[in-house]
């Protein structure tokens, strides 16, 4: 039996579906908690529905990043995983990775003519148990962050912001850097979306528009691949 028939079987249509339902009721719930908290804190509905819509506008970027790398995971390791595995990790470089690490170790090629039910199986394995370290390390550590974060400030909550923005411009600089020295297309996209990100902001600080501060990170992301593409 072809190994594809297995991965685009029903049944693994059917399991994996189960493991995608639960990622949504999982982000149900915690959209419907986060309203109520947001309300107790004082923040208002509409201060609430700015930072859905632009949480939901910054996300279409990256989300059609991940669905052009899916298409070389989807036909290598079937729809169902690729779904599945996306669903919950996003990351489709270390997905494919993975497979193609699984794959050697079985001495096949990854989605090649070679490729069988086993080797297949090894795939979804290392995938699997590769990424369990990211998972352990969100459930043990997220309760502690906010003693971190306050150990970070040396107790100084007019530091807690500094040190917010702070790791959010490491770990931005961490997914960037590696494109960024590469001097090539991805450095042009990197810079070229840098640049008018920043026009973006330096911009809006007068202007204090709702859909650039919506819209500039999905907006900035395609116009530095667009600059990439032209020079």
């Amino acid at each position: 039996m072809n190994y594809s028939d297995i991965a685009n079987s029903f049944i693994m249509w059917l399991a994996c579906g189960c493991g995608v339902a639960l990622v949504l009721f999982q982000a149900a719930v915690m959209t419907i908690k986060s309203m109520k908290a947001g309300k107790k804190m004082g923040i208002t509905d509409e201060q609430i529905n700015a930072a859905i819509s632009s949480s939901a506008a910054g996300s279409i970027g990256p989300s059609l990043a991940i669905l052009a790398g899916m298409v070389a995971l989807l036909v290598s390791m079937g729809g169902p995983i690729s779904w599945f595995r996306l669903s919950y990790i996003g990351a489709v470089a270390y997905e494919l990775m993975a497979a193609g690490f699984a794959a050697q170790a079985m001495n096949v090629t990854l989605g090649g003519q070679d490729m069988n039910a086993t080797a297949f199986a090894c795939g979804v394995w290392v995938m699997t148990l590769g990424s369990i370290g990211w998972v352990l390390f969100t459930a043990l550590a997220t309760p502690h962050m906010d003693k971190f974060r306050d150990v970070l400030a040396g107790g100084r909550k007019e530091l807690v912001p500094v040190v917010a923005v702070g790791a959010m411009c490491g770990a931005f600089s961490y997914l960037t850097i590696n494109s960024a020295m590469r001097f090539n297309s991805q450095t042009t996209a990197a810079v070229a979306g840098f640049l008018i990100m920043a026009a973006f902001t330096k911009y809006n600080m007068t202007a204090n528009k709702k859909w650039i501060r919506e819209w500039s990170f999905c907006i900035s992301m395609f116009l530095g691949m667009l600059v990439s593409v032209i020079f």
